[in-house]
């Protein structure tokens, strides 16, 4: 959620967001981590202000063509035409696909979605195990306005754009279907469990917020 770095040299709490929508909070030399996430937590209006720009700055077209860029564990990819027939495979801060003037969103839908059904289950089932949880399966959907959910028979059901989200915002919403086998239901103690587990997930929720857009 928000990295804490401590820096010898610092003289003050710096708050920076990064490009790919994470944060970093440095400490100077003596510092409080308890006062730096509470220094963190006064900037809420700023954040809001910053990712909403961060936001503006990353519309995209509605087809993905050649040249099309998209987001990927966070980070903008672009499309880019392979000439040497290889199919469709990422390189660096590229997604390498056969050359085509068509619209590619399903294909490379399909791409990512195949990642995501072998990547989220090992997340979910690696978390779990951290916090004691035991999970019966793993489903991953299509989904266009719902993130995840938590069945009674201990299923995880997570949407594929997940893959798609920056680490911490993919590891939140996994922590927040688990809580769920501790408290089938939103209430305050369940929102107890996930900020014990999971604190600054507001962080988390309003990138989700900011780049909704983006991610449909």
């Amino acid at each position: 959620m928000l990295a804490v770095i401590r820096n010898p040299r610092a003289r003050r709490y710096i708050l920076r967001l990064r490009t790919d929508g994470t944060l970093r909070l440095t400490i100077p030399r003596g510092g409080s981590p308890t006062v730096a996430r509470q220094f963190a937590a006064r900037q809420a209006a700023w954040l809001e202000r910053q990712f909403a720009r961060l936001a503006a700055r990353e519309v995209r077209p509605t087809c993905w063509r050649i040249g099309s860029q998209f987001l990927f564990r966070g980070n903008e990819v672009t499309i880019e035409a392979d000439v040497d027939g290889g199919g469709i495979r990422f390189g660096g801060e590229c997604l390498r696909v056969p050359d085509s003037s068509d619209d590619l969103r399903q294909t490379i839908s399909k791409h990512l979605l195949k990642l995501a059904g072998h990547e989220l289950p090992l997340r979910v089932f690696e978390l779990a195990a951290q916090h004691q949880l035991t999970v019966s399966r793993v489903t991953i959907r299509n989904q266009r306005s719902r993130w995840g959910s938590c069945s009674r028979r201990a299923t995880i059901s997570l949407n594929w754009r997940l893959i798609q989200v920056p680490e911490f915002v993919r590891d939140y919403i996994i922590l927040h279907e688990l809580m769920h086998l501790r408290q089938m239901n939103h209430s305050a103690g369940f929102w107890r469990e996930v900020e014990r587990i999971c604190p600054g997930y507001e962080i988390a929720e309003r990138w989700i917020k900011e780049h909704a857009a983006l991610l449909r």
